[in-house]
């Protein structure tokens, strides 16, 4: 009898789709779950392995291995296998579970990794063929499909090229597997290393294969500052830009001294250290133009570069350096150095960067780090203008709405007083957004936090804190690039550094003693584009290296010259040094009294200074200065002979100063020159005494002759070294013979005197005026002493080391 025939009705042909549909995904889900990952971290037994990147790979795979991912977890070195297995098991030992895992089950997870875990000897190709035919093995004797390979190179970057060659020719996955290789810094020494450098990976990785890890970029409040944006879009659109930010701050500072890695840091510094990665990709991640989608890692990358080619570019007069007093000796004893060696490299630096775009013109970004702290902590601070006048007095001011409370938002890196990351708000600013991952913090009682208490600002902090290298370790097992450095961000990195630190090569960095004992003494503060210490530096003599130091080596000499103050140095320094001190005088002086009065003398030697204050100077008050002369040539304005002539050429022609500010000697009146009954002299004393308060200029800059004339005022002639008279004609033994002069008596009425002496002829006679009294008649430099201001004598070395 013949089975009656299977009735097949619309609804079970629906629910057989449906099975089959989910059967079908199952053995996708399936196959997925065969994937497996190959990680071989090479310098498996080093510091950086042993402190951090184990543990960042047990993390890694407590977070992945239940979502369905299969590892191998290869420790590699050149040690033979015997030792690097128990160096291996050793740095193992110390790997910890999350707080909230049961001990029970953190056994149960850290078993399972070490034996997913094995050590291997990677030192020539044949090592490298048998990894990867082991791997192969490995794969198919489990019937897993490989997704990828992750090669952590935790090696100095000499050793990178060999085992770039091994990897691309003998340890690359299959067809339909990834790549991805992870580089440790430093990537070069300079911008022509690091292109060098990568010039050679490129030949054997592709740019997507390559993460160069900056672990900063991995701490938790630095990878919160584009989210962060993000989300508060709405609030900060209005703000974050040149018209509502004073200044930004990027700082991280250590209390450790370079002890142990001397050999490491001669080579590099403070700034290759830590400056041009670090601060820099902070200050790239809160400069750059926010894109539309955060999560779009080229479009991050893309926005970052356009920061780097906006930056303008630094001089020397950008960085203050300096250096703890015992890290010479220390170098002297690890690097085995003569007693006499002395270096010049920086264990401390700060930095001004501008970036020219409509953004951020005239924003000062302050880049600082250093060893021998007095405390150790890192942030990012955006420093808001703050226009508001409250009527109430200070202890009525309401954190949550008073205006006249300082306005910041810090991305607080770590350590310091809180002890963990963070991210602070003034409660005047606006109530922020964040992630579930943050939550609201309170910090110990009576803290306070860049001058305010904690309680003026909403403080958030991670729910859990995670390591910077585990972070990162997530982000190149998902092939997030956004938080690395790409090829093109490193080498406009490199360009935009490596100028400076050519220019700070041979400077000589301030000594400081390290930890509290600093003081005021690394305090610096910035105008017109340069930074310079707030404080002078205590006198001494920095030599630089070598076994014997020649006059070359030193750098910035501060000690007195015929009783008065003495700056001594390199012409070029020596200059650069001046005209900050010119500057510095007439911002005071504008400060106090609306206006400054400068007199400047004649002649070749301030031709130099009077280029510095043109080019470099832009925070100079020339609108408020007014612009005399010390003594000039009895010849027309126009002669190319004329003092005026040249400090027209040097100077007025590039300054914005009023005309009516500029006050030329009148030596040519009726057609005829410095004629006594034309009364030049009396005129031009008139106009002093009329316009110069008490007849005292704010700054009057001489120099000194081969014969040890001054201004316009001669040895062995009487004329303009005392008496009433203010201005004077004089005869010089040279031609043009006929001058006109400021008088010696209203020399030393100045609030201050600089005398400038340069050049070698100058040595017979500045050792022989060091030795005079007070003889103007004989030597009428030796005349200026000022009744009630300062001298001070700026001498290059050309001069003074005769």
């Amino acid at each position: 009898m013949l089975a009656e025939p299977f009735n097949w009705q619309p609804g079970l042909w629906k629910m057989l789709i449906v099975v089959m549909c989910v059967a079908l995904l199952g053995c996708l889900q399936a196959q997925e779950l065969q994937e497996h990952v190959s990680i071989i971290l090479l310098g498996a037994t080093g510091d950086l392995a042993k402190k951090y990147l184990w543990q960042g790979l047990f993390q890694l795979y407590l977070d992945e291995a239940g979502r369905g991912h299969s590892f191998s977890f290869h420790g590699a070195a050149l040690t033979a296998p015997k030792q690097g297995q128990e160096l291996m098991a050793k740095a193992l030992e110390s790997l910890s579970c999350p707080k909230d895992m049961a001990p029970s089950h953190c056994a149960e997870e850290k078993d399972q990794f070490l034996q997913l875990s094995r050590y291997r000897q990677l030192k020539t190709a044949e090592d490298y063929q048998a990894l990867n035919k082991d791997i192969e093995a490995q794969l198919q004797h489990a019937g897993l499909r490989e997704a990828g390979r992750i090669f952590y190179f935790s090696v100095p970057p000499f050793a990178y090229a060999d085992i770039a060659r091994n990897i691309n020719s003998s340890c690359r996955p299959g067809p339909g597997a990834w790549l991805r290789v992870v580089l440790e810094k430093p990537f070069g020494h300079d911008h022509f290393s690091a292109q060098q450098l990568a010039t050679e990976l490129g030949s054997f990785f592709q740019e997507e294969e390559m993460y160069r890890v900056d672990h900063y970029l991995g701490k938790q409040a630095v990878a919160q500052i584009l989210p962060f944006r993000d989300q508060n879009r709405k609030a900060l659109d209005s703000l974050w830009n040149r018209h509502h930010v004073e200044r930004v701050e990027i700082i991280m500072k250590e209390t450790v001294d370079a002890e142990g890695r001397t050999s490491f840091y001669e080579e590099y510094g403070v700034i290759r250290d830590v400056l041009q990665n670090h601060l820099t990709e902070v200050l790239t991640l809160v400069a750059m133009e926010l894109p539309l989608n955060v999560s779009s890692a080229e479009a991050v990358l893309r926005h970052k570069l356009q920061v780097f080619q906006a930056l303008r570019g630094l001089q020397r007069g950008s960085a203050v350096v300096g250096q703890y007093q015992s890290y010479s000796e220390q170098v002297r004893r690890e690097l085995q150095k003569p007693d006499s060696f002395h270096s010049l490299t920086p264990t401390f630096a700060a930095v001004l960067v501008h970036i020219d775009n409509l953004r951020w013109e005239g924003v000062p970004f302050i880049l600082m780090s250093g060893k021998a702290l007095d405390e150790r902590v890192g942030y990012a601070r955006i420093l808001f203008k703050n226009q508001a006048c409250c009527v109430q007095s200070e202890k009525h001011w309401a954190a949550a709405q008073s205006q006249c409370l300082p306005r910041q938002l810090i991305f607080h890196i770590g350590h310091g007083d809180l002890g963990s990351p963070a991210v602070l708000v003034s409660r005047n600013l606006f109530r922020p957004s964040l992630p579930s991952s943050w939550k609201e913090m309170e910090g110990p009682p009576g803290l306070r936090l860049f001058g305010s208490p904690l309680s003026d600002y909403y403080a958030y902090s991670p729910v859990q804190e995670r390591d910077a290298h585990s972070v990162l370790l997530s982000h190149i097992f998902h092939g997030r690039k956004d938080s690395f450095i790409t090829t093109e961000n490193l080498l406009a990195s490199w360009g935009f550094w490596t100028p400076l630190l050519e220019s700070l090569a041979h400077k000589a960095p301030r000594l400081y003693p390290g930890g509290a004992e600093n003081g005021r003494l690394l305090d610096f503060e910035f105008s017109s584009g340069r930074l310079f210490f707030s404080q002078q530096q205590p006198e001494q003599l920095v030599p630089g290296p070598g076994p014997a130091p020649m006059p070359s080596d030193f750098q910035v000499l501060r000690a007195k010259y015929r009783e008065s103050p003495l700056v001594s140095a390199w012409s070029e320094e020596l200059i650069s040094k001046l005209a900050n001190d010119i500057e510095a005088t007439a911002v005071r002086a504008v400060r106090r009294f609306g206006q400054f009065h400068l007199a400047l003398s004649g002649g070749s030697s301030p031709v130099a200074l009077f280029q510095q204050l043109a080019t470099a100077h832009y925070g100079f008050p020339w609108a408020h200065t007014h612009l005399w002369l010390v003594d000039e040539r009895c010849v027309p304005l126009s002669d190319p002979e004329s003092n005026f002539q040249g400090l027209q050429a040097h100077l007025l022609q590039h300054v914005r100063v009023p005309y009516y500010n500029i006050h030329p000697m009148p030596v040519h009146l009726q057609q005829r020159l410095c004629a006594e009954e034309d009364q030049g002299a009396q005129i031009y004393a008139r106009e002093i005494s009329a316009l110069v308060a008490n007849s005292s200029f704010d700054l009057v800059l001489l120099g000194m002759g081969a014969d040890g004339h001054t201004a316009s005022l001669f040895p062995q002639s009487p004329t303009g070294l005392d008496g009433e008279q203010l201005v004077v004609l004089t005869t010089s033994p040279s031609q043009p013979h006929r001058r006109m002069s400021l008088s010696l008596p209203l020399i030393n009425r100045a609030k201050k005197v600089a005398v400038l002496v340069m050049g070698r002829m100058k040595r017979e006679i500045t050792a022989l005026v060091s030795r005079v009294g007070y003889e103007p008649k004989k030597w009428p430099i030796s005349g200026v002493l000022p009744h009630s201001g300062q001298l001070v004598w700026y001498m290059d070395y050309d001069a003074f080391l005769a």
